[in-house]
């Protein structure tokens, strides 16, 4: 099986403070599209430091997951090819905000909308799963954390040679 065809590993963090749900809005090929804070899991690292480093990256705040909210499946195009994606989202707590760090290229702004506001906005959302997480959420879904097992090397930060 050609690498392009494997799917593509996604972390989210799925942040809510007062029945809103924090978004980035962002430049993609279809346009502006909003999303949670996300992105791909990278060499070397956890599926718990991946969403850490996504939300600081993409909000410019840190986060500390409390609970995977679940996993997704879903199917979207990259440069006119079909890929599959595989997010583990994750729910937990907003924390500071660093002052003067910049959102990451492509990031235009991070914004605050309730359930009611995803679902009227559905054709802007990057894909399915930004609504189905805000559910899922709202409906209490909650798995803990010990369901992970990371290598230990990629708990202290080590890459493992292949």
């Amino acid at each position: 099986m050609p690498d392009s065809d494997l799917p593509h590993v996604t972390v989210a963090a799925i942040i809510e403070r007062d029945g809103r749900f924090l978004l980035v809005e962002e430049h993609t090929p279809q346009g502006l599209r909003l999303n949670n804070p996300a992105g791909h899991l990278e060499a070397g690292e956890s599926l718990l430091q991946a969403v850490v480093r996504e939300t600081l990256e993409e909000t410019a705040h840190d986060f500390s997951p409390t609970a995977l909210l679940g996993v997704y499946q879903s199917h979207g195009l990259r440069a006119g090819r079909g890929v599959h994606y595989v997010r583990f989202a994750f729910c937990g707590d907003l924390g500071a905000r660093h002052a003067g760090r910049a959102l990451d290229a492509g990031i235009v702004r991070t914004l605050w909308l309730s359930l009611d506001d995803l679902r009227a906005n559905h054709e802007r959302l990057r894909s399915p799963s930004v609504l189905q997480c805000a559910i899922d959420h709202a409906a209490g879904m909650r798995w803990p954390l010990q369901l992970l097992h990371p290598d230990a090397a990629l708990q202290q930060g080590l890459r493992r040679a292949p």
